[in-house]
């Protein structure tokens, strides 16, 4: 990865995972590929198998211009809402770079509050080779973060699951009550708290 700030005439992607589960935080990452390496398989994170996503991310790592990863907390979650952490995650990503791209492209619909020119695309994670990257790396990094989580908070399942409402997930939710990375705002999880079910 370069270390000194400079303005690199080339497209930045970005991109978020765990908007969706009922645990842990938000991760978002930017990337700016080297187009004179070209990193074959790059999908939408999701539609990858871990083993693939693995190997694409040590990849992404070592031949990438620039990369950076970051994300937000469950309390910023809890606090502005998912879509404003997610944004405020790519935002720090991008921040984060070792250079400065002359323009962003994120997946979706939202553009995250940068001054860098930015425009959003609908399954970008598909279509662009950068944002496709920047998910594969946010993905597999809160998944890290999720099994360090597993440790740290034994009976919920974290490392399969991920924080994602799963039949396994909702079991040991009602069973054990919310632990200290569960979203108090999602609902599943302020229905629990909001219960006389005893934990």
């Amino acid at each position: 990865m370069r270390t000194r700030k400079v303005t690199v005439s080339l497209l930045c992607g970005v991109d978020e995972a765990g908007r969706g589960p009922l645990a842990g935080s938000v991760f978002a990452a930017a990337v700016i590929l080297d187009p004179g390496h070209r990193i074959e398989g790059l999908n939408d994170s999701k539609l990858l198998d871990e083993e693939t996503r693995d190997a694409l991310a040590l990849e992404i790592r070592e031949n990438a211009i620039a990369w950076a990863i970051a994300s937000a907390s469950v309390e910023e979650i809890d606090r502005i809402n998912i879509l404003r952490a997610s944004l405020y995650a790519m935002r720090r990503a991008i921040l984060a770079l070792p250079c400065r791209p002359e323009e962003v492209c994120v997946d979706g619909l939202h553009k995250p509050p940068i001054s860098i020119k930015c425009r959003p695309v609908v399954k970008a994670d598909r279509t662009v080779p950068e944002v496709s990257a920047a998910s594969i790396l946010a993905k597999t990094a809160r998944d890290a973060e999720m099994r360090t989580m597993d440790e740290r908070f034994p009976g919920y399942g974290f490392a399969s699951h991920k924080g994602y409402g799963t039949p396994e997930h909702l079991t040991a939710l009602r069973a054990l009550g919310p632990c200290a990375i569960h979203r108090r705002s999602f609902e599943p999880v302020r229905v629990l708290l909001q219960s006389d079910l005893p934990f």
